[in-house]
């Protein structure tokens, strides 16, 4: 599969989701997730050094809520969101592709996967089918000679009374 993120976007598009709103790591994994309908999930050990380095920048502030550390994107921060909206855009643009690209690849497999899966159940339906035949041959052959046992044991009997 291909990277969804070239070098230093990820941290790119983390302060344009923290310019929304402040948020904690999970929330950030969770936006993430959503804006590429859960093709691509971050985990903690991408998104948190990332968060890490941004504090270190000055560009996001954390704070504690309770147990939860939140992330808010500080003034620095948002002049760099500001100088580097070309950047933003085309990395909107990336992403978009991304997604296509990754929907492309899994509707493919399913596609694939369906494929089988009706070739699958076709082989099933026909062996299935051989299964009943040869049942019903079965069935025919003993009814037959059961039938013919049947005549055999009368005209024994018939001869032997005559």
């Amino acid at each position: 599969m291909t990277p969804v993120f070239a070098h230093g976007s990820l941290r790119l598009y983390l302060l344009s989701l923290l310019a929304d709103q402040p948020r904690h790591g999970y929330e950030l994994i969770q936006a993430l997730s959503d804006r590429f309908g859960g093709t691509y999930i971050p985990s903690a050990g991408t998104i948190y050094p990332r968060l890490a380095k941004l504090e270190e920048e000055g560009l996001v502030t954390k704070s504690t809520d309770g147990r939860k550390t939140v992330y808010e994107i500080t003034d620095a921060g948002r002049a760099e969101l500001q100088a580097r909206q070309a950047d933003l855009h085309d990395l909107e643009t990336e992403v978009a592709d991304s997604v296509r690209r990754l929907a492309d690849e899994v509707r493919t497999g399913v596609s694939a996967a369906m494929r089988s899966l009706r070739l699958d159940l076709a082989s099933a339906k026909r062996q299935a089918g051989d299964a009943r035949s040869a049942r019903k041959a079965g069935t025919y052959a003993a009814t037959a000679a059961g039938n013919a046992a049947r005549t055999a044991a009368g005209a024994a009997a018939g001869a032997a009374a005559g």
